[in-house]
């Protein structure tokens, strides 16, 4: 059984961010980034061991690849919380999880 899909706060002003950063030169490319990371929701709720651990940031936090983008989370019983959605070009500290 699929777990539900819970966007944080943060990554929802992360989802919303990217999308007026790229819609500022070109909407339907933002419209495809959004479609893509959405994607990759949808594959975290029915495989949601499917990210690298990295607890090297935080403990029980999980990444996976969104195009040029990266999908922070972290797996509960029946949830997959999304923590952050950042560019995959910045420098990834436990801090910016804290953001």
């Amino acid at each position: 059984m699929a777990h539900r899909i819970r966007l944080r706060p943060r990554a929802r002003a992360d989802m919303l961010d990217i999308w007026k950063y790229v819609a500022a030169e070109n909407e339907r490319a933002a419209e495809k980034i959004i479609a893509r990371i959405n994607d990759v929701f949808l594959l975290l709720a029915s495989e949601p061991e499917a990210g690298r651990r990295r607890s090297e940031l935080s403990e029980g936090l999980r990444s996976f690849p969104a195009g040029s983008y990266v999908v922070f989370y972290e797996v509960r019983e029946k949830t997959v919380d999304i923590v952050r959605v950042v560019s995959g070009y910045r420098d990834i500290t436990g801090d910016l999880m804290n953001e």
